[in-house]
């Protein structure tokens, strides 16, 4: 009888701690991991990782699965890409509680927000749940690849509790301040892992509404955080344009000092954030000096959109020759979009814009084309200004307005243009190398599952090896231009599933869960993105799959092998903070 269920071979071990890299074999039994050394047994099961990397699997904790973990079992893409444990619930989305009057009214605020097809959540969720716990029970029956955990998000807390009262600049009662705090307590002991707000003009419900927390005072959001301070445990996280009149790092740092617990929002160059991110950081880095635990999310690329025909967003939904034929059937708008005529009329419109608070940005959709970039089939997502549209058009000796639309439609209208709104404002990630190695951020924001029609960068975890750890151009002649091996995987792994309590997951060593990537480093690749419509209802994502992962394992079971899942669903959902069981009993 074999000793254990899994022995991976002979691999090059990153055990996620931060530790050099070394040679051992790894034994799972019962779901953890056994033994890491030269293990005698033999397993069930076996694999050769003989010049491989093997890595705990990847732990992000910024995304949107709300809706689709409680359809999908394989929770592509991040399953793709070596995810085996997503927090959702983030910037305060969500779909619980949830007043039975209220459910479209929740399916609009995340379509608005986070550009998930409204028509496929409706169809996909059952709505089974009302409060936040039966949610949880909700997520808890469905088996999937990987594990979840989640957020209470602020937008469903305000919407049941002040019901239709719920409008931009409502301001609560105190009553509804305790009604509020009291159902974040419920749901942070029947298992959540913290609380979400957003505080941005970016996020807007598909009416154009900006979202509930918008407009909440310091006081609402602190009550709501000792509510989680009385349990005692959860993460309070947030997105915010930070300005300055809202002094968003002094209430932060008391609320953390306060309760003992961390508080996390999104670090960005951001057009929206009246905070530059240097001052972000020291900011926060005066906070944390006094007593306080703020952690700032940050990605590792530049934020933005993959623009398309058939996306969100293009460079030409501005033009009326455009808003002619966007309602079409997708056949008739190639035909059209193919004619010499249609194209020369609509370079030659005028953009017609809406009335919108954010204009400036929208100008810069429709004719930045000094930060929209030709995606290459070995596209480099840190571009040079010599590979932008602009500079790229004026080589070929074309208008740049042209020079996008023929590249739209390569490949019978499927071209793509990449757009970095975010993140990119020096024109390299340069200013990224120090925060790398920070131990007060943590690389975050992939936004897995949503932003459907724009981004996939749910691939985050993928970009960190190609691109940072081993192929950056930016960094030749500069080793800290790129992130050690060891250094990018206990960012990806131990640094995220602390933050979280996760403490049980994220490294190699004995009593640890064993969530597992073998990776063909050297290999290592992304893929063509690519738009499917296979959501529920037809709805849209962008997709992108990845070269180089041998084999992911959730708790010991294989659950991808060379890139294709095996139907296997060991994932379940996370309720709290959790300990590794092996290091729990040796205490």
């Amino acid at each position: 009888m074999p000793s254990y269920d899994l022995v991976i071979r002979n691999g090059t071990i990153v055990d996620g701690t931060g530790a050099p890299r070394f040679s051992a074999d790894v034994a799972v039994k019962d779901g953890l991991i056994a033994a890491v050394g030269r293990v005698q047994g033999d397993g069930a099961e076996e694999i050769d990782a003989a010049g491989k990397v093997v890595a705990p699997g990847w732990v992000d904790i910024h995304t949107h699965y709300d809706g689709q973990a409680t359809w999908d079992a394989e929770m592509a893409p991040s399953s793709w890409h070596g995810v085996t444990t997503v927090v959702m619930g983030n910037c305060g989305v969500g779909f619980a509680p949830a007043a039975p009057e209220r459910h479209q009214w929740l399916i609009s605020l995340m379509e608005g927000v986070e550009d998930i097809p409204g028509t496929a959540l409706a169809e996909g969720m059952k709505w089974d749940w009302e409060s936040f716990p039966e949610y949880l029970d909700a997520l808890e029956r469905m088996p999937r690849s990987i594990d979840v955990g989640t957020h209470v998000p602020h937008g469903a807390v305000r919407a049941y509790v002040m019901g239709d009262r719920e409008k931009p600049g409502a301001v609560p009662t105190d009553d509804d301040v305790a009604q509020m705090s009291a159902i974040v307590e419920e749901g942070i002991r029947a298992g959540a892992l913290g609380f979400s707000t957003s505080r941005t003009v970016l996020h807007k419900s598909i009416d154009g509404e900006l979202v509930p927390g918008t407009t909440a005072t310091a006081e609402e959001l602190i009550a709501i955080g000792r509510a989680m301070g009385r349990v005692g445990h959860g993460v309070f996280e947030m997105a915010s344009d930070l300005k300055r009149e809202w002094n968003e790092f002094e209430w932060m740092g008391a609320l953390s000092r306060e309760t003992g617990l961390p508080v996390t929002f999104a670090a960005l160059q951001s057009i929206a954030k009246e905070l530059p991110l240097d001052e972000q950081i020291a900011t926060m880095r005066k906070e944390n000096a006094n007593g306080a635990n703020i952690v700032a999310q940050i990605a590792l690329r530049g934020n933005g959109i993959v623009m398309a025909w058939r996306g969100t967003v293009h460079p030409f939904r501005f033009k009326p020759a455009w808003v002619e034929i966007e309602t079409l059937p997708w056949e008739q708008q190639l035909a059209r979009l193919q004619d010499p005529a249609f194209k020369a009329r609509m370079l030659a419109e005028e953009n017609v814009y809406p009335e919108s608070d954010i204009i400036d940005f929208l100008r810069v959709v429709a004719t930045g084309w000094f930060l929209q970039f030709e995606m290459d089939p070995d596209f480099d997502y840190e571009p040079t200004a010599s590979e932008a549209i602009l500079a790229r058009a004026a080589a070929a000796g074309v208008d740049p307005a042209e020079y996008a639309y023929d590249l739209l439609m390569k490949d019978e209208g499927t071209g793509f243009i990449y757009f970095p709104i975010l993140n990119y404002a020096d024109g390299n990630l340069d200013f990224l190398e120090a925060l790398q190695t920070a131990d007060d951020t943590v690389n975050s924001l992939s936004d897995g599952g949503a932003h459907c029609g724009t981004i996939c960068d749910a691939a985050s975890p993928t970009f960190m090896l190609q691109h940072w750890v081993r192929d950056r151009k930016r960094a030749e002649g500069r080793p800290e231009g790129k992130i050690t091996l060891e250094n990018a995987v206990k960012r990806q792994c131990r640094d995220t599933a602390r933050l979280y309590g996760l403490d049980d997951r994220g490294v190699i060593a004995p009593g640890y869960m064993a969530d597992l990537n073998v990776i063909d480093l050297d290999r290592v690749k992304l893929g063509k993105p690519w738009l499917a419509f296979d959501l529920p209802a037809g709805g849209k994502r962008l997709l992108q799959k990845a070269e180089g992962y041998v084999a992911t394992i959730k708790g010991g079971v294989v659950t991808f092998r060379d890139g294709e899942w095996t139907g296997e669903t060991p994932g379940g959902l996370i309720r709290g903070p959790q300990r590794a069981e092996m290091l729990e009993a040796a205490e």
